[in-house]
């Protein structure tokens, strides 16, 4: 078999690099594999199953010829669903023909860039990120400007980072709010004075990514840029999908609503690409958008649950602390208090990679650490399992914790 680097393998291909989550459940799963009890706190995937009524409907769809091509842009009943939910949950206004069905959120993500970006153009990415984000614009060969955002201002963008951000090759603000991997979530009055920054800069386009929108523990609606700053629509993508929300990250569904031209473009790459989505998928995405949304409600009780009894214990383990996330199901973990212990073999814990490394060897604890996200020292652990579970992984690092050596750093 030929080496690698035999391929002469495309530039886009040299500039990113795996997904950290998925290589660390990958290692957990091997780990698993030579015998060892892991406990995995690194996928975010609700550990809830499908709600049967929407399982019902894509076994319907089945039964009744729902099998073949759609339209490029999603199925007509699908597209409405969306629109009548922009229009119900968000106050946001959109005709089907500026909404575009994708192969989940993440490939709406990676379309919209791959479809507006040139060589050289910059799109701002706050940091803490989603993993794939950067990785997705170094592919499209774009190049990903990174805003560190600490935790002493909630892990959120400032109008004044914002603005000392942008320049004249800006192509593109990136916001995800409830955010992966922290859960904060920007207020409408945080979006306005972001706004008042965009509208000074009219060269530069926003994404959002929506896709925690449901999962938040104040029993409030997720405030969306375009309810505070409704004057930005013509240069915004609304980027969603039924994945968290409604615990369908295999069915695959994610859209896109936005101006019809940027639509228009999408319509085109994704024709050339991917190609058209799952019938029977959408049909199950239509049914979830428009049956019984009681799950939703469900759900978030038992993810607050988890948080609740979590983040005290977390706090209790001398050098760990976090802040209680206003959505999504992870906890980002100030993991500061570490740094500069020393292993029981002598080994000497010089970063946020080294910590997730200990767990999991020491103590059999599978987690991300914050370098992925673009902010250490920290570490990202999903609540998106049993309580049990996390309460055993807690009692693991805690053990782990209690063996290191030498005094503990000053947190940051």
């Amino acid at each position: 078999m030929p080496a690698v680097n035999s391929y002469n393998l495309a530039g886009r291909i040299r500039r990113i690099k795996p997904s950290p989550s998925t290589v660390a459940a990958d290692r957990a799963n091997e780990l698993r594999r030579q015998g060892k009890q892991i406990v995995s706190l690194v996928v975010g995937e609700p550990d809830f199953d499908t709600p049967a009524h929407i399982r019902k409907a894509a076994a319907h769809a089945m039964d009744h010829g729902a099998t073949r091509y759609t339209s490029m842009r999603g199925t007509q009943e699908l597209r409405e669903a969306i629109a009548a939910k922009l229009k119900r949950e968000n106050g946001l206004s959109y005709g089907v023909d500026e909404i575009i069905v994708t192969n989940g959120a993440k490939s709406a993500i990676y379309s919209a860039l791959a479809a507006t970006v040139d060589d050289g153009d910059e799109v701002i990415i706050p940091a803490p990120y989603w993993v794939s984000y950067p990785d997705m614009v170094l592919a499209c060969d774009g190049t990903p400007v990174t805003v560190p955002c600490g935790e002493n201002h909630g892990f959120k963008l400032s109008p004044e980072q914002l603005e000392a951000a942008i320049t004249p090759k800006t192509r593109w603000l990136l916001v995800n709010s409830p955010s992966n991997p922290t859960g904060a979530s920007y207020t409408a009055a945080e979006y306005r004075a972001l706004a008042d920054v965009l509208v000074k800069h009219p060269h530069v386009m926003v994404m959002t990514d929506d896709i925690y929108e449901h999962i938040r523990f104040d029993n409030k609606l997720t405030p969306h840029l375009l309810n505070a700053a409704p004057e930005l629509r013509d240069r915004t993508l609304a980027i969603n999908g039924v994945s968290k929300t409604y615990a369908m990250t295999g069915w695959r569904i994610g859209w896109v609503a936005g101006p019809r031209a940027l639509i228009g473009a999408l319509d085109t790459l994704l024709s050339q690409s991917a190609g058209t989505c799952c019938a029977v998928s959408q049909a199950a995405a239509t049914a979830a958008l428009n049956g019984d949304q009681s799950f939703i409600a469900e759900s978030v009780a038992i993810y607050k649950q988890r948080r609740d009894a979590i983040v005290p214990l977390l706090n209790a383990i001398p050098g760990l602390s976090c802040q209680a996330p206003d959505g999504a199901f992870y906890l980002f973990v100030n993991c500061a208090g570490l740094i500069g212990r020393t292993t029981e073999d002598g080994k000497r814990l010089e970063n946020d990679n080294d910590v997730v490394l200990y767990f999991l060897e020491t103590a059999g604890v599978a987690m991300v650490a914050g370098a992925a996200y673009g902010l250490s020292p920290y570490f990202r652990l999903s609540i998106a399992t049993s309580l049990e579970t996390l309460r055993e992984g807690l009692e693991r690092m805690a053990r782990a914790t209690a063996k290191l050596k030498g005094g503990l750093a000053k947190l940051i």
